[in-house]
């Protein structure tokens, strides 16, 4: 069983143990105009 005196400290990388390359910012621009076209071309039809 783990002592609660002794915490362990580790940086936010460590913690998730991988990078962000912040590729969602990219798939939800894209998403939103994709669904902004598709919405105006239906109001327009």
């Amino acid at each position: 069983m783990a002592d609660d005196q002794e915490r362990t400290h580790v940086t936010a990388t460590e913690a998730r143990a991988g990078a962000t390359p912040g590729v969602t910012r990219y798939i939800l621009a894209v998403s939103l105009i994709a669904v902004i076209a598709v919405m105006a071309f239906i109001l327009l039809s």
